[in-house]
This record gives structure tokens, C-alpha cells and sequence, in this order.
């Protein structure tokens, strides 16, 4: 509801594509990307044919063009703090107007076990990081998601919709 125009999606970290189905819903029309390296999720995008899929991290992702909405959801909190600036850059390359950042937020930078194994998981204030850094983004949004949500239950998340002038 506080975007306008969003006629292109590039999703960083598109997994199977079930954020670029749920926008599909809302915005038909919208043309849509999904970056994507894990060869099993790339499958499954694949065979749901919607998105163009293309190969690659964030780290390795050469954008050539803009898209009104880049969105990474769980993507930041799986990279590595010393990659982190490279992959906030080609956000903000890639982006012509908004920017969705979906992770597990913490005010100050914090490494977590994941699945038995440190430094596989932070979380941060990745969007604050990313106001720091680029002058021309303004915060249009943010909230919550929680678990124990009746209606659409996910995890403990903070999403914040940032807007490029």
C-alpha cells in the first residue's frame, strides 16, 4: 500500500519463488526476476515458469538494469558481515524506486548458532546500515511479522520498505 508504480521485481534470494507468487497476486503485471543459486529452488522457478530466473549470488550479480521493487527476505542474514557492503550496493544499483528488506533484525550486530553452526547466521540493522550508506534512501515503511500470527503465521521478521529519491 505505500508503493506506487511497481511495474518490475527483481528478488534476491528468490528460493522457489513463493514471495514473487504472492506479488504475482497483487501486481499481475509486474514483471518479475528471481536471482537464485541453489540449482533445487532454481528447479522449482523453473517449472512454475512465471519469473525469469537468473543463476547467481547477490555477491556475483552484475545489475544492467533498474526494477521498481528489489526484495531479499532471510537473504542478508546468511552473508557474511565483511560481503555485506557489496551486497548493499547491488540492492541499491539494482533498485529505480523501492527497496524490501525482510530479515531477522537486532540493533546492534549479533552472530547466531544456525542449525548447529556459528557463522552462518546475524543478525543487525540492515536497513539502518543501508540508510547510513545511501543518502538518497528514505524509511516509507515497516513492521512485523510473527509467528503466532492467526492469519498468515511466519517467522519473527522485520521488514522495512525503503524509497529511493
Amino acid at each position: 500500500s505505500r508503493t506506487a508504480n511497481v511495474r518490475s521485481i527483481i528478488e534476491f534470494g528468490a528460493n522457489i519463488g513463493l514471495n514473487l507468487k504472492a506479488l504475482a497476486l497483487l501486481l499481475p503485471d509486474a514483471e518479475q526476476v528471481a536471482v537464485e543459486l541453489n540449482p533445487t529452488a532454481i528447479a522449482a522457478l523453473q517449472e512454475w515458469g512465471h519469473p525469469q530466473v537468473l543463476e547467481t549470488s547477490i555477491l556475483q550479480f552484475v545489475p544492467l538494469r533498474t526494477w521498481d521493487l528489489v526484495l531479499c527476505k532471510g537473504l542478508l542474514i546468511h552473508i557474511d558481515p565483511a560481503h555485506l557492503d557489496n551486497a548493499y550496493e547491488k540492492l541499491y544499483e539494482s533498485s529505480a524506486h523501492y527497496i524490501l528488506i525482510v530479515e531477522y533484525y537486532n540493533p546492534t550486530p549479533v552472530a547466531v548458532t544456525y542449525r548447529g553452526s556459528s557463522g552462518q547466521l546475524f543478525k543487525r540493522d540492515f536497513a539502518g546500515e543501508m540508510l547510513d550508506r545511501f543518502p538518497s534512501l528514505t524509511l516509507a515503511d515497516y513492521g512485523f511479522t510473527y509467528h503466532r500470527d492467526p492469519n498468515f503465521p511466519q517467522d519473527d521478521t522485520t521488514w522495512f520498505l525503503l524509497e529511493k529519491r
